[in-house]
C-alpha cells in the first residue's frame, strides 16, 4: 500500500470518528452523508474501527443527577514504589468498581504526565459516599499514593464534546 493510500484511510477513519463522536446514534446512511461517503465506505470504516478496537462502545451521553448522582474527579498523586501485579489487575480487572459496591459509578480512569499520575471520574450519590470511596482506595493502596484530591462538579458544561443542552440555564454557574 502506497504512503498516500495509507494516509487517505487514516483520513477517512478520523473523518468518521469525528462525526460519531458528535452523532453516534444517526443511521449510516446520514454519517455518510455528513462525511461526503457512500453507505457501504462509511460501514467498512466502521467496522475496521471496531476490529482495530479505535471504538470501544457507544453510549448515551446522560444527565446523571436524574439519578441523583453526583459527579466527581479524584487527582492522585503516587509515590515512587512500582505496582506490584495483583495492583494493576485490580484496576484493569474492573475490581475498584466493587470498593463501594453499587454506590459508586467509575467513569473514566487515566494516567497521567504532570502534577498528578492518576485522573478518577466517577458518579457518587452524595460527597460522604464519595470520600468513603477514596479513603477505601486510600487504605488499599496507602503505600502507593503520595497524596490526592477529590473535586466535585458543580456543572458539566460539556460532556463527551458535547455541549449541556441546558447550558442556558446554566449560564449563572460559569
Amino acid at each position: 500500500m502506497t504512503r498516500a493510500s495509507k494516509e487517505k484511510i487514516i483520513n477517512d477513519e478520523i473523518k468518521v470518528l469525528e462525526i460519531l463522536e458528535q452523532h453516534a446514534k444517526e443511521s449510516i446512511g446520514e454519517i455518510a452523508k455528513k462525511c461526503g461517503f457512500s453507505h457501504q465506505k462509511v460501514w467498512r470504516v466502521i467496522k475496521d474501527l471496531e476490529t482495530k478496537k479505535i471504538i470501544w462502545g457507544y453510549t448515551a451521553v446522560t444527565d446523571e443527577t436524574v439519578k441523583k448522582l453526583k459527579h466527581f474527579t479524584l487527582l492522585v498523586k503516587r509515590s515512587n514504589l512500582q505496582f506490584e501485579d495483583d495492583i494493576r489487575k485490580e484496576v484493569s480487572d474492573d475490581k475498584l468498581d466493587n470498593l463501594i459496591s453499587g454506590f459508586v459509578k467509575i467513569e473514566n480512569i487515566y494516567t497521567t504526565n504532570g502534577t498528578t499520575d492518576f485522573v478518577f471520574t466517577f458518579y457518587a450519590p452524595d460527597l460522604v459516599t464519595a470520600k468513603k470511596f477514596v479513603n477505601q482506595l486510600f487504605k488499599r493502596h496507602a503505600n502507593f499514593i503520595l497524596e490526592f484530591s477529590l473535586l466535585e462538579t458543580m456543572v458539566q458544561l460539556r460532556k463527551y464534546g458535547l455541549k449541556n443542552p441546558k447550558i442556558k440555564e446554566l449560564v449563572e454557574y460559569i
